[in-house]
């Protein structure tokens, strides 16, 4: 007993301090007000919601009306197209995730050696992906099925094959094609951030690294730049998870709605067919809660490895 008074007397005394705290710095807050509102509004308030109506039958013309965790058992145990957006899913978000990450570390760290325009001038190509959002019809038209698409009449041409791929409707080939496409657009916010945060290194920190012993260009990476960048690298690591678990529009767009057999189908494919054509608000939320705790859940495994760079 006595190890529990003395707990939640402590406890008392650090809420009175931080309240004390908060009550000095409350023109600061006041400040932090209108984002505070904003950010409420907009994202605390729809995922609550979300997470309300999933546990209901609401198909948006009549009242919701709860039916427990329904949706929940339907979602994992009946719902066999699920189950299959779940696995193209986590195959993308395994391999691109990954790769995109530190291909845009890679890259932005081979472009910030080169020249001030230079550098400018690669940036811009490297983020000319997501400037443009809609980059991926490059792909249908060289992934195009017919002989006149560009990568079959090149392997045609040089007699790799004798008859043209059907390579967005043939289940064997769709999600391989779809993950070259996330790969090549996943250069965006979290390379942006990578160049910066390189930018920002002081380059004091390499000269006094040598002098204490970083004898190559591997330990000054190591040892001096990813410790310096570990912001950017979370900042980087949530983006790239947030992109390769949100993998949609590529699917739809190169593949059809539904794509053949579901070889491409994500989840987030399946929250929009419940959600947005078939109007089953409660099953969509139970598949955006389902989402949205698995990204979180990645977020936090990823973090805390990187936490541990350069320790």
């Amino acid at each position: 007993m006595s190890f529990l008074k003395k707990y939640f007397k402590v406890k008392r005394k650090n809420m009175h301090i931080g309240w004390y705290k908060a009550k000095r710095s409350k023109t600061m807050y006041l400040f932090l007000l209108p984002y505070a509102i904003l950010f409420t509004t907009f994202f605390i308030l729809p995922v609550l919601v979300s997470v309300f109506f999933s546990f209901t039958y609401y198909n948006v013309l009549e009242p919701a009306q709860f039916t427990g965790v329904d949706n929940y058992i339907k979602l994992i145990l009946a719902d066999d197209v699920f189950l299959i957006a779940i696995k193209n899913t986590f195959i993308l978000a395994a391999i691109t995730g990954p790769l995109g990450y530190i291909a845009s570390f890679v890259f932005a760290w081979f472009i910030n050696e080169l020249p001030r325009y230079i550098r400018a001038f690669a940036v811009l190509i490297f983020y000319a992906p997501i400037i443009s959002g809609q980059a991926y019809l490059i792909w249908a038209i060289l992934f195009s099925g017919d002989a006149y698409g560009y990568i079959n009449a090149m392997l045609i041409e040089v007699g790799i094959i004798a008859e043209p791929i059907l390579w967005l409707t043939n289940p064997n080939y769709m999600l391989n094609v779809v993950m070259v496409v996330v790969l090549w657009m996943s250069l965006g916010t979290g390379f942006l951030s990578f160049v910066a945060g390189l930018q920002g290194i002081d380059v004091s920190q390499f000269e006094a690294g040598y002098v204490d012993g970083v004898k190559n260009r591997w330990q000054e990476l190591w040892y001096i730049t990813l410790p310096n960048m570990k912001p950017m690298l979370l900042f980087g690591a949530v983006m790239a998870i947030t992109q390769s678990f949100g993998v949609a529009d590529v699917t739809q767009n190169l593949c059809g709605f539904p794509s053949t057999d579901y070889a491409a189908h994500t989840v987030v494919n399946h929250l929009i067919d419940y959600g947005s054509m078939r109007f089953e608000m409660g099953y969509a939320s139970a598949i955006a809660t389902v989402l949205f705790v698995t990204m979180v859940v990645c977020n936090k495994a990823i973090q805390s490895l990187l936490r541990k760079v350069g320790t």
